[in-house]
């Protein structure tokens, strides 16, 4: 059975994104008493599995989706992977901000997917 394009690239992102969100700020947690340095090559180290999944996802959603249809849907994607590390990772309090960041994002969704 084969996995529809849309849900490879959903599954492909959104793995993709749990790297990249530790690359970009689980340094802050586990590394700030290391020199920048450490925490840019740690973070770089992590970031090529990000680009493992990435790139595929991309390639792979293009081929049904167009530029745009895939941007929103990374920057959709993000949100949902950054607002549960930013509470449960690093310890960071819920926020309605978080909830009207999402109603704005299923905006651009809608918009951008409709026909």
């Amino acid at each position: 059975m084969q996995i529809p394009v849309l849900w490879q690239t959903v599954g492909l992102l959104t793995l993709s994104n749990v790297f990249m969100t530790f690359a970009w700020y689980g340094h802050l947690k586990n590394l700030s008493s290391k020199p920048w340095w450490i925490a840019a090559l740690v973070s770089w180290s992590i970031a090529l599995f990000e680009y493992l999944l990435q790139v595929p996802a991309n390639r792979i959603g293009y081929t049904e989706l167009n530029l745009a249809q895939l941007k929103i849907l990374q920057e959709a994607i993000t949100l949902s992977v950054f607002v549960p590390f930013a509470m449960l990772y690093m310890n960071q309090p819920f926020k309605l901000d978080y909830l009207w960041a999402a109603l704005c994002l299923m905006g651009a969704v809608y918009f951008i997917f409709r026909t």
